[in-house]
């Protein structure tokens, strides 16, 4: 396994790690099989969505804070119960085809990690698992 480190700037930030999964996946010398990542997190995510257009990661963040408010009269009173919510409405966890040594991701589409309660100095685990061909 691999730990990344992902270091965020705001409270509510999209980060491509595309390239630094890709890299994990090339020194790791898998020509095919799948990629699992890992947020070891609670108020953050990882998603695959576009990385074409940058005002995708915008919207998606401007609807989360729609749909869970900061402020409203949350049970968990640290301040960033709202966090919690987006986190586990995004996900801590995806797997990635890896064909002929590439993630094997759509035309338009890259891997980001979500903070929701930053800024911060985060992990990403990466766990390259070979198909048994190889």
């Amino acid at each position: 396994m691999t730990e990344l480190t992902v270091r965020t700037s705001k409270r509510e930030e999209i980060v491509d790690i595309t390239d630094q999964i890709q890299k994990v996946v090339t020194q790791s010398g898998t020509q095919d099989g799948v990629c699992f990542v890992f947020c070891p997190h609670t108020t953050a995510a990882v998603c695959v969505n576009e990385n074409a257009d940058p005002s995708v990661k915008v919207d998606i963040l401007d609807q989360l804070h729609r749909l869970i408010p900061p402020n409203l009269r949350y049970h968990h009173t640290e301040g960033n119960a709202d966090a919690h919510i987006k986190a586990v409405l995004v996900g801590n966890s995806l797997f990635v085809p890896i064909v002929k040594g590439r993630l094997k991701l759509g035309t338009w589409q890259g891997i980001f990690f979500c903070e929701f309660d930053g800024p911060r100095t985060r992990h990403v685990w990466v766990q390259i698992t070979p198909s048994i061909s190889q």
